[in-house]
């Protein structure tokens, strides 16, 4: 590790600018660059765990929590406290969450730009697309502030990321506890087991390798990630007698003030905004940032970049099956989440369509013919990051 650092200065240059970026923003609109967050809901779940509790010892009005047999749980997935737990006995209720944030992101663009030189790419290329695709879209705000729904994204996008560049290393151990990991913070990412099993299979066989030998490889990975899913379904049920309840059912919202957390209803709402909205609204005459989102092919433009590289393979006769099997899955994720009642709620851009980003990057890595982007490609994603940057400093999420 020390010797490939001495040799490639670049990751020095990479974090370099991220801080920067961090730095800027954070002056611009104010607060902690790694404080805690106000809404530190998963700070309070692992006191609670300390406590022995399961839930938290009274209610906090200004967070989402749960009420289920007159106690206040905790509703979203528990990996982030699992990282807050061991934090709490130096840091009390002042974890960094949103120190946290930043060094996933940061561990991510590192991980993709690492993935990007093995696929040939030189590394101003490689490091300029690592740093345009996390950049360059909806993550930017989420890495500003630590609060519980950007902590558990920020993480899961680590995760993912962290689990296709273990694939594309043969590790397929480490990448599917990965990816098992980052299912226990935004349970839909488990739709990327499609690709990922997939894809390992179709280029082992394709280099020969016999279908027992890639089952066996596959086996300790498995094995981890059923552990995982495990430990989650027991504790939900011991929580809310039901393996596959979070608790957000349990959320006033929709236990009993009449709001539907899924339904196909809510997909036709949310396409006219993240499909066509834009990012700025004319309202009584004032031109104003949309501060509920807008079109995710603006918000998240890798997206839009996969559409066109998949129409070029098309029209080139070089779509695979592991390519398309990754954007299907791509847009069977994308659908998923348009049935939830927000897709993301008060936001800048698309949240919830930075779920889907690993699946650009994942196509990228399968298309062994392309050593670096166009500058067509840089200059959309440079138009779009200096967009976000201008939308962090009009909304504040």
């Amino acid at each position: 590790m020390l010797k490939s650092l001495r040799r490639d200065k670049t990751p020095f240059y990479f974090i370099g600018a991220m801080v920067l970026l961090w730095a800027i923003l954070h002056a611009l609109i104010g607060g902690s660059f790694w404080g805690p967050s106000f809404y530190n809901t998963y700070t309070r779940q692992a006191l609670a765990w300390r406590q022995g509790l399961l839930h938290l010892p009274e209610d906090v009005p200004y967070l989402e929590l749960a009420v289920y047999e007159n106690e206040y749980y905790v509703s979203f997935p528990p990996l982030p406290s699992v990282i807050l737990w061991p934090l709490t006995f130096l840091f009390g209720m002042d974890t960094p969450d949103n120190l946290l944030v930043k060094l996933y992101a940061l561990f991510a663009c590192l991980m993709m730009y690492g993935a990007l030189k093995r696929a040939g790419y030189e590394r101003p290329f490689a490091a300029v697309f690592a740093f345009l695709f996390c950049f360059a879209s909806s993550l930017l705000p989420m890495t500003l502030n630590g609060a519980v729904w950007y902590h558990a994204q920020v993480l899961a996008f680590f995760l993912t990321i962290a689990s296709i560049c273990l694939f594309t290393l043969d590790r397929p151990t480490l990448s599917l506890l990965c990816y098992a990991l980052s299912v226990a913070c935004r349970p839909f990412n488990a739709l990327y087991a499609l690709p990922l099993f997939f894809t390992y299979w179709i280029l082992n066989q394709r280099a020969g390798m016999p279908l027992k030998d890639t089952a066996k490889s596959l086996l300790p990975g498995v094995g981890l990630g059923l552990c995982v899913a495990a430990a989650i379904g027991i504790y939900n049920a011991v929580r809310f007698g039901n393996p596959l309840e979070f608790g957000h059912n349990w959320l006033p919202e929709f236990s009993f003030q009449g709001g539907i957390q899924f339904s196909i209803q809510h997909v036709g709402k949310h396409l006219k905004t993240f499909l066509w909205g834009l990012p700025l609204q004319n309202q009584n005459g004032e031109w104003t940032f949309a501060r509920f989102g807008y079109s995710m092919l603006l918000a998240c433009p890798t997206l839009t970049l996969m559409l066109v590289w998949a129409v070029i393979d098309i029209v080139k006769k070089r779509m695979r099956w592991e390519k398309a099997v990754v954007l299907f899955t791509c847009l069977l994720h994308i659908f998923f989440l348009l049935f939830h009642r927000t897709f993301g709620g008060f936001q800048l851009g698309a949240r919830y369509a930075v779920d889907a980003v690993p699946y650009t990057f994942f196509y990228l890595l399968l298309t062994p013919e392309k050593k670096r982007p166009s500058w067509p490609e840089i200059v959309f994603l440079a138009a779009v990051l200096l967009l976000t940057c201008w939308g962090v400093t009009q909304v504040h999420i």
